[in-house]
């Protein structure tokens, strides 16, 4: 059972990188990590043994060993390897967007060529460009590396891959050791590393739209009782021919309409002497804005200096601060 919850998983993951091609330009990386991760989709289904002994039962009786099916999911691989490649040339300095579609060719052309040597003569070869498409793989990614939503993704994508590249390894030597045993349409050991491998490889291709995604809902949730009550005040911020939207560009809307409302609260602009220069405390800056927002009719003063976001601070960081000023005050007012 837990192959094919391994094998939708990923084909759910292929499905939306596909869903991001299609309302992104679908430029030469997309769609090498689309073919990569439904290569992997692939080969996660036929390495279920039912799928497996269909794909073995085309052939004549006589020739039943179980290797067709063994084949495909090592040619599954070299696709995997190979349009992942394509991915971690395009990292690399020395390519240019100019020249990439013509690596990629060469790149595609020499996977293919593997698959037919694979399908005709050796699995062994096979799993030698697989390793070897791996270690590039793995070189690529560790050279990217870094603390971003991106770089993240990288990482878990790059530890799939280097999980996939031990393993062919040890295919290669396991081959040396005894031939594949008949009725095999899987790697002969320890599968659960592969659906490990797969899962990493699945999950680090869709790790950017699935961040993006958490972090617009929990912005949401950390904005929404300052957006109830500036937009109560402020209506005329919302555009009322708005449609629904993603989760992402809802979150990027209602942040946009907070600062509005903030920006006409204070006056559209207008530079009052009495509220003083903003200091360059965040957390203090933050506290007197969420003060002021709370009660515009108090003794805190803030003009259109202070809404403006601080230095090094997107809008979006700004106001999640605010917001979280603005909840603390709110406490705090409630307590006393």
């Amino acid at each position: 059972m837990t192959l094919w919850l391994t094998a939708l998983l990923v084909w759910v993951a292929a499905g939306a990188r596909v869903g991001r091609c299609l309302v992104k330009p679908a430029t030469t990386a997309r769609v090498a990590i689309v073919v990569a991760v439904a290569a992997v989709a692939l080969a996660a289904t036929v390495a279920v043994p039912e799928v497996a002994l269909a794909i073995d039962n085309l052939l004549p009786h006589g020739l039943r060993n179980g290797l067709l099916s063994y084949a495909v999911v090592v040619s599954a691989w070299i696709l995997f390897a190979t349009a992942t490649s394509v991915v971690a040339a395009a990292a690399w300095p020395v390519v240019s967007r100019r020249n990439l579609g013509q690596i990629a060719r060469v790149i595609y052309g020499a996977g293919v060529l593997a698959i037919i040597i694979t399908l005709a003569w050796s699995t062994t070869f096979g799993w030698a460009i697989v390793a070897f498409g791996c270690v590039f793989i793995a070189i690529t990614g560790l050279r990217n590396l870094d603390w971003t939503t991106l770089g993240r993704g990288i990482a878990i994508y790059t530890t799939g891959t280097a999980v996939v590249g031990v393993l062919a390894v040890l295919e290669i030597r396991r081959a040396f050791v005894h031939a594949p045993r008949a009725g095999a349409g899987q790697p002969n050991w320890g599968w659960p590393a592969w659906e490990i491998a797969a899962l990493l490889i699945a999950f680090g291709a869709i790790w950017i739209v699935v961040e993006l995604w958490v972090r617009a809902r929990l912005l949401l949730r950390q904005i929404q009782v300052l957006h109830r009550v500036l937009i109560g005040r402020f209506p005329e911020v919302v555009a009322h021919d708005q449609t629904g939207t993603s989760t992402q560009l809802k979150a990027s809307d209602q942040v946009a309409q907070i600062m509005d409302a903030l920006y006409l609260q204070s006056g559209g602009g207008v530079v009052l002497a009495q509220a003083g220069p903003p200091p360059r405390s965040i957390a203090e800056r933050a506290d007197r804005v969420a003060e002021w927002a709370r009660n515009p009719m108090g003794d805190v003063i803030v003009d259109a200096r202070w809404i403006t976001p601080p230095e090094g601070i997107s809008p979006r960081g700004w106001v999640q601060a605010i917001a979280r000023a603005y909840d603390a005050t709110t406490a705090a007012a409630v307590r006393n």
